[in-house]
């Protein structure tokens, strides 16, 4: 480990000193580097060491120690000039479905290995702009689309509270990372649920922003009207810390909400005093694994303690919201993979006849089964005599969910649910696609809607792995979703629990 010059004085960084800043959150890793009692050089060192030693859990597509230690010298310069913000020099890791300019951006598929996009998404260029460091590009279900991150083109990756369970899916790299502590926090996309599943398999904190809030400009595109942005991290502080500078009005994206930047880490010290809670009780019932059950009633039993109001709420059409989900995002899938046919950019087959035949060919040897399956299915629901009996009908009954999701907004200030209907399943549990995609249930409503949520830890369940709970907010109430998530933080030590041998 190299010394660091303070002042007059050269500090030597042990390594247990190290090793313990390793779990340590976005907020204490500022303070110390603002301080000079760690360098951003050797905190860019230390996390790069423990993804080289855990290799295993397959996080990682691309590691560029060169790269990333540019970026940390750098954060050290500012740092030293006095010219810091309190995200410079924090490590953090990025979902391989954001381009980037110095790491390679596949979008964990054979049909774009190797891609070096000529520019960064401008959620991690607006990242790296705040001053943090990039450690690598994360593996994730090939172009987003899987729900336990075993659909990648180069491999699976492992949950670190039990090997033989899925991290959850597409952000399955993402959660491993930060669960093991190769990253203090990770970027994430959630389509239908990609950020809020993977931190409740793992014990994290995620937050999906509303729809529009993170620009999706250099997102590797699945489904456009759903595609959002957002983090995974410890704690609902560290997400706060983090998020204002990832959000912004982009006018590069055509969806993207034009809205004054904000502090999401102001609602921190809210209190529950007098928030009211919405509660579908046809949520808690059959199906649901009784220890989940269990601890959300935990949940809600501790914020009743703490002065807020619970209040039952029906959202009967919420129910549709797997196949409403499926018919729209497949056929926005089919029509953003278009892109890759071998001609411009991406795989290309080696051998073909003309031109149809190479495009054939690529897409066949390009793209795995999953992206094959949504396309055609997508397909089919666009052909003619199928769009208005399908698409149009899945628009409108979309349509109805998310009003359906608004009114109750009227009388509560947040809406608690399941995440999922269990605990992470093992590898192959959901090799039948439906079972995969019925696993979406209750973190599809939300994204339809375009509602802003964050999952959080809430329990162990007996098999040794974490249960999660849901918060969903109404459009633009990040800050509150996050004061609550960390009221309940504030009182319990769930998101401090680390996996074994790490």
């Amino acid at each position: 480990m190299l010394p660091r010059s303070a002042g007059d004085r050269v500090i030597p960084v042990s390594e247990n000193a190290m090793e313990d800043l390793t779990f340590s959150s976005v907020t204490e890793l500022s303070r110390k580097l603002q301080a000079r009692e760690v360098s951003a050089v050797e905190l860019a060192r230390h996390y790069l060491d423990r993804i080289e030693a855990h290799r295993d859990l397959n996080a990682f597509l691309d590691v560029r120690p060169e790269a990333t230690l540019a970026e940390a010298r750098e954060a050290d310069e500012r740092i030293a000039a006095g010219n810091a913000g309190p995200l410079t020099g924090i490590p953090i890791a990025h979902k391989d479905i954001f381009v980037t300019k110095n790491w390679a951006s596949t979008a964990a598929s054979k049909m774009l290995e190797g891609y070096m996009s000529p520019f960064d998404a401008t959620v991690v260029r607006k990242l790296r702009e705040a001053g943090m460091v990039c450690l690598g590009k994360l593996n994730c279900d090939e172009f987003a689309m899987g729900s336990g991150n075993e659909n990648s083109a180069y491999g699976r990756v492992h949950n670190p509270w039990d090997p033989n369970a899925v991290p959850g899916g597409s952000s399955g790299g993402s959660s491993a990372c930060v669960a093991a502590g190769l990253a203090p926090i990770a970027t994430g996309t959630d389509t239908g649920g990609s950020i809020r599943e993977p931190a409740s398999f793992t014990g994290l904190t995620g937050v999906k922003p509303t729809y529009g809030r993170p620009s999706r400009f250099g997102m590797i595109a699945f489904a456009s009207s759903l595609d959002t942005a957002g983090l995974l991290a410890h704690s609902a502080e560290d997400c706060a810390a983090v998020l204002g500078s990832m959000v912004g009005f982009d006018p590069a994206d055509s969806t993207s909400v034009d809205r004054p930047t904000e502090d999401f880490s102001r609602s921190l010290t809210q209190g529950m005093e007098g928030i009211r809670i919405g509660v579908p009780r046809s949520w808690m019932g059959k199906g649901l694994d009784p220890e989940v059950a269990a601890s959300i009633d935990k949940v809600l039993d501790t914020y009743r303690a703490m002065g807020a109001t619970v209040v039952d709420i029906e959202l009967p059409m919420a129910e549709l919201g797997v196949p409403v989900y499926y018919v729209v995002a497949c056929a926005e899938a089919s029509s953003n993979l278009s892109r890759f046919d071998g001609v411009r950019y991406g795989h290309r087959a080696a051998e073909y006849e003309d031109i149809l035949d190479m495009i054939k060919k690529s897409r066949d040897e390009g793209f795995g089964p999953e992206p094959k399956r949504r396309i055609m299915i997508g397909t089919y629901v666009l052909s003619h005599g199928y769009y208005d009996a399908y698409y149009l009908k899945a628009q409108r009954v979309r349509r109805l969910i998310a009003k359906e999701f608004h009114d109750p907004f009227r009388k509560v200030d947040v809406i608690v649910t399941p995440v999922t209907t269990g605990t992470a399943y093992d590898f192959g549990a959901n090799a039948d696609p439906v079972s995969a995609y019925l696993s979406d249930l209750y973190t599809v409503p939300a994204s339809l809607a375009g509602l802003p949520g964050v999952a959080m830890p809430c329990g162990m369940h007996s098999n040794g792995r974490p249960i999660g709970v849901q918060l969903i907010g109404e459009n633009f109430s990040e800050a509150r979703l996050l004061g609550i998530a960390h009221a309940w933080q504030s009182v319990t030590d769930w998101h401090l629990r680390h996996p074994a041998g790490y």
